[in-house]
Formats: C-alpha cells, sequence, structure tokens
C-alpha cells in the first residue's frame, strides 16, 4: 500500500532550526509560557477542557512532544502513533499541534481523520503502532475537546504513564530528551475500513453464509453528529439491517447538541414513527451507547451488560459467572444478576477502572450504566458500534422483540442523577475536602439505612459534581438528591 507524506502547516512543522537551537537546554519544551492549572492535567478519560481557555494549541504542541519521550521509552515497537480525530471544530487544530510535537519528538504519526475512538484503540493493537491518540471529548458539548492517549496494546495509557507526560509538561522531569530527529506524518484514512471489518466479522456466521446477521431488523441511529456518522450507518446496512440516521453528518457546531446518548427523546420518538425494532443512540466519539426499544423506552448499560452476559453465560463465554460494573450500576441489575447465580463486581466510575478490574479477576464483560461496554472476547476497548452491533443480533437470534428481553430481565430501584455546575476547578476536584457537604452526605446515609445508597463524586470530564441517589422508593431518593443538590450547590458552587 503506497503511503503519501502530507506535509503539516509551515509555521508550526518548519520551526526545526528554532527548537534544534533551544534542545540542548530543554526551554522549549518545559511547559513555560503555559497558563497550567495546579490539578492534575489528566482526568478520569485523558486530558478534556474547554478549547482556548485550558485546552489550547502550544499545550497541545507540548503534550504531543512529551506523550512522544514517554511512548518511545517504554514500548517495545517502533512503529507510529496512531491518531484519530472526532469532528468538533477544534479538532482539526489540535491534530495538527499533537502531530508537531509528536513528530518534534521523532515519531511517525498515521493520522486516520474522522473515526469513532475503538477504531484508534483497534488500530493501535493490531499494527506495530507504539501508542495511539484521539483527539475528542466524547459526550461533551461543542466548545470543548480532549486528547485521549493508548498504549501499543490497544488500552487507555496507565495513569503511571500520564503523569510522566504530565511532568513533562511542567518542566518536572529528571529524564533527558532522547532524540533529535523528525518524525513524518501520513494521512491514513483507507486503514478505517479495516475496522468496520473487524466489527463485522464476528457477526457473520459460517454455517448461512448467505444470510446477513441483521437481515429484516429496522434499526434507527443516532449519530450525533459525531465520529460515527460515516461508518455507523455503513457497517449495519453492510449487515443487513434497514437503516433510519438521525444526525448522520459531522458537524462541529452540532456534535452532541440535544441529540445523541445523553438526549434519547428524539431517537425514542424515531423508533416509534418508523416502527423500528429498536435503536441506538451513540456519544461524540462512539466509544459508548445507549438503545432504545420497540416500544420507546431507554435501555441503558445495565441492561445492555445483563443481555448480553445471559447470552455469553449461555454458551460458556462468562468466566465465573462474573460481570464487572461500577458504583452507578442499579442496585436491581446487581440483585437480579445474583439471584441468577451471577456476581457482579463494582469499580469506580471510569471504563479504565472496569478495564483494569476486568484483567485483575479474568471477567470478560464489563461497563457501565452510561452505555461504555467492553467484551474481551472482541476488542479491547469501550465500543458503542460493536455493542449495539452484537444486541442488535442477540435480539434477531432470540426471535424475540427487545422489549420482551427487557421484561424477563429486572425491574430498576429509583435512582435519581444531578449534576450541579461547579465551574472552579480547584474546589470541585477538591470536594471530598468540603465538610458541610460530607455532613449533608452522612445525614442522607444514616436515615436511608439499608433502603437506599449515595454517591457524589466529581466528574473527571465535565465541570460539574454529580449527585446519585437510590433507594426503595421514590420520594425517598428524591428527598435526599434534592437535599445533596442544596447542600452543593451552597458550598462548592456558590
Amino acid at each position: 500500500m503506497n503511503i503519501t507524506s502530507v506535509p503539516l502547516g509551515k509555521s508550526v512543522l518548519n520551526s526545526k532550526e528554532a527548537i534544534a537551537k533551544e534542545l540542548g537546554n530543554g526551554s522549549v519544551w518545559n511547559g513555560g509560557g503555559l497558563n497550567l492549572p495546579k490539578s492534575a492535567l489528566f482526568g478520569t478519560d485523558g486530558i478534556r477542557g474547554r478549547v482556548g481557555d485550558f485546552l489550547t494549541a502550544p499545550l497541545a504542541v507540548q503534550v504531543g512532544f512529551w506523550a512522544g519521550q514517554v511512548l518511545k521509552a517504554q514500548s517495545k515497537r517502533s512503529g507510529p502513533v496512531i491518531l484519530g480525530q472526532d469532528s468538533r471544530n477544534s479538532s482539526d487544530m489540535l491534530a495538527t499541534a499533537l502531530s508537531a510535537g509528536l513528530t518534534s519528538a521523532g515519531l511517525e504519526v498515521w493520522n486516520l481523520g474522522l473515526c469513532p475512538t475503538p477504531c484508534v484503540a483497534y488500530l493501535t493493537q493490531v499494527t506495530e503502532a507504539m501508542g495511539g491518540v484521539m483527539i475528542s471529548a466524547s459526550h461533551n458539548p461543542p466548545g470543548d475537546n480532549g486528547i485521549k492517549f493508548f498504549g501499543e496494546k490497544g488500552t487507555k495509557l496507565s495513569s503511571e504513564l500520564q503523569k510522566q507526560i504530565e511532568a513533562g509538561v511542567r518542566g518536572q522531569t529528571n529524564g533527558g530528551i532522547t532524540s533529535l530527529t523528525w518524525g513524518n506524518y501520513y494521512q491514513r484514512s483507507q486503514l478505517v475500513k479495516e475496522y468496520a471489518q473487524f466489527l463485522q466479522q464476528p457477526l457473520v456466521s459460517k454455517e448461512s453464509l448467505d444470510e446477513l446477521p441483521l437481515q429484516g431488523l429496522r434499526i434507527v441511529l443516532d449519530l450525533a453528529w459525531g465520529a460515527a456518522s460515516v461508518l455507523g450507518p455503513q457497517v449495519f446496512r453492510d449487515m443487513g439491517a434497514q437503516v433510519v440516521c438521525l444526525h448522520d453528518r459531522p458537524d462541529g457546531d452540532r456534535i452532541n447538541v440535544d441529540c445523541g446518548s445523553t438526549h434519547l427523546h428524539a431517537l425514542q420518538a424515531a423508533v416509534k414513527e418508523y416502527g423500528a425494532d429498536m435503536g441506538f443512540a451513540f456519544d461524540g466519539d462512539a466509544d459508548r451507547t445507549l438503545a432504545v426499544d420497540d416500544r420507546g423506552r431507554a435501555i441503558d448499560g445495565d441492561y445492555i451488560l445483563f443481555l448480553w452476559g445471559q447470552k455469553l453465560r449461555q454458551f460458556g463465554q462468562l468466566p465465573g459467572e462474573a460481570i464487572v460494573a461500577t458504583v452507578m450500576s442499579n442496585l436491581g441489575f446487581e440483585r437480579a444478576w445474583q439471584a441468577t447465580g451471577g456476581q457482579l463486581l463494582r469499580t469506580p466510575v471510569g471504563d479504565q477502572h472496569v478495564h483494569a478490574e476486568m484483567i485483575r479477576s479474568g471477567s470478560m464483560l464489563g461497563g457501565e450504566q452510561s452505555g461504555h461496554i467492553l467484551c474481551r472476547h472482541y476488542g479491547v476497548s469501550g465500543d458503542g458500534l460493536m455493542t449495539a452491533l452484537h444486541i442488535a443480533r442477540l435480539v434477531r437470534e432470540g426471535g424475540v422483540t427487545l422489549s420482551e428481553l427487557i421484561e424477563g430481565s429486572f425491574q430498576t430501584y429509583p435512582q435519581l442523577l444531578r449534576n450541579v455546575r461547579v465551574e472552579d476547578r480547584e474546589r470541585r476536584l477538591a470536594w471530598q475536602d468540603c465538610d458541610a457537604l460530607q455532613q449533608a452526605i452522612a445525614s442522607a446515609e444514616l436515615a436511608m439505612g439499608d433502603r437506599g445508597r449515595v454517591l457524589v463524586r466529581a466528574s473527571g470530564t465535565e465541570p460539574v459534581i454529580r449527585v446519585m441517589v437510590e433507594a426503595a422508593c421514590p420520594d425517598l431518593a428524591e428527598h435526599w438528591t434534592s437535599n445533596l443538590v442544596i447542600a452543593v450547590e451552597r458550598h462548592l458552587a456558590a
């Protein structure tokens, strides 16, 4: 396959002479001149924030350079860095800046262009790449963006390696700059087709090659104006589904706006309008999906895990009868799964925590209520398209409707989740130091006893404190959710 080199902007990459002149004392790469926050750059899912404020081109250049140094030091491979991006208006700018830093560190960059985050993870794993990086802020609004790194195995870069990158950006590293060579940059959008084939291959039955696995199903897809806008409809149609699309063009001004996995109302209405068998909504980078059944009801990650877990267990593919989920998963799901003889292993919120527990325990299925689902039989990262394809096949092979499968699964406990906006980053991340809020949480837990539970946490991806209360009855959940929201607003958001 021929590869054509595509030069980056002259103003970015043709400053080699100036950079080389300063490399001796490291002044170019010590974070000087950047307005860095006191809190950690890396959150629960990479670096994420408002573009032009926290996240800028100079920061991306620095991050790219130091990521290059870290990847070279820890990887056994000598291949490229795989780069992908979503449809945000700032993604081209950040991809260019990040590539400038990576190539200045002597690394080769393969830019896939628009693609889902799991596409980067997959191609990083199966090629000789030493790492991967995705430019996306996932489900965040259009003005935000982010940088997610993957190691050579296609999994999220460890927190230790992220800390090393940050230490370099902040000028705190003890290591020297290991190379004065310059890497190359290539457009490799054709590789996205290999990811599409990877998604489809497990669904095709060797016994019935003449029949497509989703043939006869009508499915609505909400692509959220994001990374799966082009690829999503293609893979479902190739598998035989009749596809109705919503928000199916890359649009940086509208990505995630009132659509996608965080806003299901448009998908619910479309499933009813078109008499569809089901619908799936993706977030901006398509590493998560939520479903809507044929009756228009929202189906979250807990139900997806339960149904997929049953299928895997039927074929002896669920070691220890275990599913890994987070502290956010509903008690109704946990108790129903335990009643069938299974075990639910809980982790903190974040797909990296789910993945780590899956590796530790040898589990093959795990995920989050929000729709990040990981099945190690088929991939190494949360993958919205993969999850949706397998759930659709499960419905077709079962010969029943999705709503019938849901009715036969479990009943959720009333669970309320409120997001309280806290703009002050330092105060938000140090919420546990607020005595008044801790007292309010203790009061709620004491009052509910074993009839409910409380979870308060700072989002690692948005400027909000999340308050979740789950209780045996709706009134109890509503009462204590309101109390805790007032406490956050009064003591942190004011």
